[in-house]
């Protein structure tokens, strides 16, 4: 793990008091939202709809989803998990957008080569890659933004999170952890077979092979195996996005490496000292049953930082919450209270939020 910086943060002081000021004053980009008994939810029925981009992010082509703003009070960066493809997190990027009231710009970056095309021909990234790769991007992308940035992580993209928030500080306003991965568990038997798998050349290879050849498949019939298989809660989206995307043999490569050297990278206990220094602008949400970042992480984090925002989401949503609608419904409308509620508190005592 990088050393800490010895010098304490300063947040900038204008952040999010403008955001009821700057409500819906965007683009006027909208489309219908999808069928999904909003009404019951009580939602609008209409939303911003993020923007596919391939971008040049530190020499590599990069697929991101863009959500902006005319005049924004932040902007958030959103890191995936692993799979690192963002347009799982189309739905929830929309409706985070929605909750904030129109008032952040938002850039999802997805990872090297976890995408539809195999721009890097057949490259594999690690761990390290895919983090020196996002904090680029901050770095570089976002230097003429004078909003603060929040970063957002989900999975092992929490990790991600954290450490672009370690070295980039100047920069980065707060950080949200989802369904945080940050240490290995040596108790989960799901982990250990995963961790076997990805630490076989042979086995990646094998994996790689037999997923990219169901792509022979007519369409309708890789859906409906997908749909009836792994993805029986999904979105017809999210399976869209899984035959389109993961079931290339370049991508499959790419997430069982990129799994390896997380098994490799990541400690058997999170960085608590992080966690505890940063405390007031780190938020965690953990799952109910999750053993990406299991309940007795929580417990833990509970006992050693008492005073660390984390809670657990009880509500029946899976670890790949974006896959589902009401899945992404209800984290983005979460994340969104975080923003409004905490960030407001810690980084501006103006705000009314």
């Amino acid at each position: 793990m990088i050393p800490m910086l010895s010098k304490p943060f300063s947040p900038p002081p204008r952040v999010f008091s403008n955001l009821r000021t700057h409500f819906f004053n965007c683009t006027t980009i909208l489309r219908s939202a999808k069928p999904m008994g909003s009404e019951k939810l009580g939602l609008i029925q209409t939303r911003k709809q993020a923007i596919f981009r391939l971008a040049n992010v530190s020499g590599f082509k990069t697929e991101l989803l863009e959500i902006s703003c005319h005049n924004p009070a932040l902007h958030i960066v959103f890191v995936p998990g692993n799979p690192g493809v963002v347009s799982f997190y189309a739905d929830f990027l929309d409706w985070l957008f929605e909750f904030l009231g129109g008032t952040a710009s938002i850039t999802a970056v997805g990872h090297i080569s976890h995408s539809g095309k195999d721009s890097e021909s057949g490259r594999l990234f690690s761990l390290q890659e895919q983090i020196d790769h996002k904090i680029s991007f901050v770095d570089n992308e976002l230097k003429d933004v004078d909003v603060p940035v929040v970063l957002i992580g989900h999975s092992i993209g929490a990790h991600i999170c954290l450490e672009m928030f370690r070295r980039s500080q100047e920069k980065v306003a707060y950080c949200i952890c989802l369904y945080p991965f940050l240490a290995v568990d040596r108790t989960s038997s799901t982990q250990s077979l995963i961790r076997k798998i990805a630490a076989s050349s042979a086995l990646c290879a094998a994996l790689s092979t037999i997923g990219a050849s169901l792509r022979i498949l007519p369409t309708s019939i890789l859906k409906f195996l997908v749909k009836n298989s792994i993805g029986k809660s999904w979105s017809s989206s999210a399976v869209e996005v899984l035959c389109s995307h993961v079931l290339q043999y370049h991508t499959m490569r790419n997430m069982l490496y990129m799994a390896m050297t997380e098994f490799e990278k990541l400690p058997e206990n999170p960085d608590w000292d992080l966690i505890r220094w940063k405390r007031n602008r780190i938020a965690f949400l953990f799952g109910a049953d999750d053993h990406w970042g299991p309940l007795h992480l929580y417990e833990e984090m509970c006992r050693k930082v008492p005073d660390a925002s984390a809670e657990v989401e009880r509500e029946g949503h899976t670890h790949a919450f974006s896959c589902s609608e009401a899945g992404s419904v209800w984290v983005a409308r979460h994340v969104a209270g975080i923003i409004k509620k905490d960030n407001g508190r810690n980084l501006s005592s103006e705000s009314k939020l």
